[in-house]
């Protein structure tokens, strides 16, 4: 059985959670770092959905 953690110093229920997550987020942010994709800046990202969004005329 695990320990429950006070809200006022975690936000999880329990120990168990706590490492649970914190797996699950070193995971993703590894996944992230061994990515081969081309990197895209914001601001071409963002420039790109607006063009995507705008209405053909």
């Amino acid at each position: 059985m695990s320990a429950h953690l006070s809200p006022i110093v975690s936000e999880f229920e329990t120990e168990e959670h706590a490492a649970s997550h914190d797996r699950w987020c070193r995971t993703k942010v590894q996944e992230a770092m061994n990515n081969t994709k081309p990197k895209l800046a914001h601001d071409e990202e963002a420039a790109k959905k607006v063009r995507a969004e705008r209405p053909l005329v």
